[in-house]
């Protein structure tokens, strides 16, 4: 990584973010861009891989080493998001060492793929406990810091799998939706204390995408089609802008990186309402109401086949 170049004015300069699940992939490119933007960054990674089957310490270590050796502030972090505890941990860790606190990326996760009728307890239980459970605690412990300086921004890592949705992913869409749910709500409630909470789907081939079996019906397809779209390094710079103050107006927001492209998603919101003044019986639900509605009516699409387009 290059040395932080002194005439650039760095958009996080001496603010303080945790970037979860930054010893690789996304979270990694999060780190380094945000330390390249002057911020002080929590680099926070349990060392777990993908799978949750080994464990690495080393990680974390290795990308706050990087930011510093290149001239900027890092720290590592290695407790788990998972566990209330711990996640207040974190939080105290970032306090401890820089005094304050100004953002959170939450992207820490793992992948337990599998089609839904075949999908354990322990494959639900588990990426539901990492994905969503820990936003919420790392979040939560993050909150009463924001409240008390009226200010802070959330980044969450949500996916077109939950918002779009995916082949063999039911626990991973679940918590990414809930995510999305959980960002809309946090900005919402904390709106009043000038904290923003937003939402990324990112498209980028991390060590996430690559746990997929590959005796997965879609694997070369999936692999094929992420190859051509961005690594971490292009989910990076809209993290980095939705920390910084340039963001300031911009909360409750789901975005996406893919490839060059950024977008933004539309919201659930009402696009079909019917009139019965007698109110509706079952059966005139299914000879008036279904057929008028179908028109606007949401295929069963699953995220590839949504963007079927070539990245630009």
């Amino acid at each position: 990584m290059a040395q932080w170049e002194s005439e650039h004015v760095a958009l996080l300069e001496g603010k303080t973010i945790i970037v979860t699940g930054a010893g690789r992939g996304v979270g990694k490119y999060i780190a380094l861009m945000a330390a390249a933007e002057g911020a002080n960054v929590v680099v926070n990674d349990l060392g777990a891989g993908v799978s949750d089957q080994e464990t690495d310490k080393g990680p974390a270590e290795e990308v706050a080493a990087e930011i510093r050796a290149a001239g900027g502030n890092a720290i590592a972090d290695t407790h788990s998001v998972a566990d209330w505890d711990q996640a207040h941990a974190i939080i105290e860790n970032a306090l401890d060492t820089y005094g304050e606190l100004d953002g959170v990326v939450n992207n820490a996760g793992l992948l337990r793929d599998g089609i839904f009728h075949k999908m354990t307890k322990d494959d639900w239980e588990n990426v539901i406990q990492v994905h969503l459970n820990g936003s919420f605690f790392v979040s939560r412990a993050a909150a009463e810091h924001f409240k008390m300086r009226a200010t802070g921004s959330y980044v969450h890592m949500t996916s077109t799998s939950g918002l779009v949705g995916n082949l063999g992913q039911a626990n991973y869409a679940a918590a990414k939706m809930g995510i999305a749910g959980l960002s809309r709500s946090i900005s919402i409630d904390m709106d009043r204390f000038g904290v923003r909470s937003n939402c990324i789907a990112p498209w980028a081939f991390t060590r996430m995408t690559g746990s997929i079996p590959e005796n997965n019906p879609l694997y070369q397809e999936r692999m094929a089609m992420l190859d051509k779209l961005s690594h971490g390094q292009k989910v990076a710079p809209l993290a980095v802008a939705l920390l910084s103050d340039a963001a300031k107006d911009v909360t409750g927001q789901l975005l996406g990186a893919r490839a060059n492209e950024l977008y933004l998603f539309s919201q659930p919101r009402p696009v079909h309402t019917m009139h019965e003044g007698q109110g509706w019986t079952p059966q005139a639900i299914a000879d008036t109401a279904f057929p008028a509605m179908a028109h606007n009516m949401t295929p069963a699409d699953s995220s590839p086949s949504y963007f079927s387009w070539s990245p630009v």
